[in-house]
């Protein structure tokens, strides 16, 4: 009997202990990551605020360029809706939705995700003039983890994780805007 309550302290004590440090995790997240765009301001804020175009250099649309997409609303106006559907494990289904429009320098989005797991974040995109033609692009997720899923920051760096695939997108972004115009 004595052993029996003492497996069942070590047990309970295993189960408690994550528990109690997830209390003491941080629940929020903030990843930006910026590019320099050799391009006027005015025409690379006049692409981005497009969410169609996203498609064109987001890290997460080249991962499954067959995903079903849908679109409600008028793009590049607060409240276009892009949803997406895939099978793809990283993509999965959602939706984006713009939520705000500083004219000339800054999208404000919220990401819904709806599978494989339930969540919402804000995200952003800014521009910035800085000189000779040339645009700063920052783009930004800010998002929570409730708890007890705060755990898991334990073993995953969501900065690092998404920073990685906001650098992809940027980079395919400033090569599509410094293409030359094709004739």
């Amino acid at each position: 009997m004595k052993v029996l309550k003492i497996v069942l302290i070590v047990v309970g004590a295993l189960i408690a202990l994550p528990l109690i440090i997830a209390l003491f995790l941080n629940k929020d997240f903030f990843c930006e990551r910026e590019v320099t765009i050799n391009q006027d301001k005015n025409k690379v804020f006049e692409y981005i605020k497009f969410l169609k175009n996203q498609d064109q250099y987001s890290y997460w649309a080249s991962l499954d360029p067959n995903m079903k997409k849908e679109y409600r609303g008028t793009d590049g106006t607060v409240g276009f809706v892009s949803a997406w559907e895939s099978p793809h494990e990283n993509v999965g289904k959602g939706e984006q939705e713009i939520k705000k429009i500083t004219e000339g320098s800054r999208v404000d989005y919220e990401l819904r995700f709806i599978e494989p797991y339930e969540d919402t974040n804000q995200a952003y995109m800014t521009t910035e003039s800085v000189g000779n033609g040339q645009t700063k692009v920052k783009w930004g997720i800010v998002g929570r983890m409730d708890y007890p899923m705060n755990l898991m920051t334990l073993f995953m760096d969501m900065e690092a994780m998404v920073g990685k695939d906001l650098e992809i997108g940027l980079k395919n972004l400033k090569k599509k805007m410094e293409q030359p115009p094709q004739s």
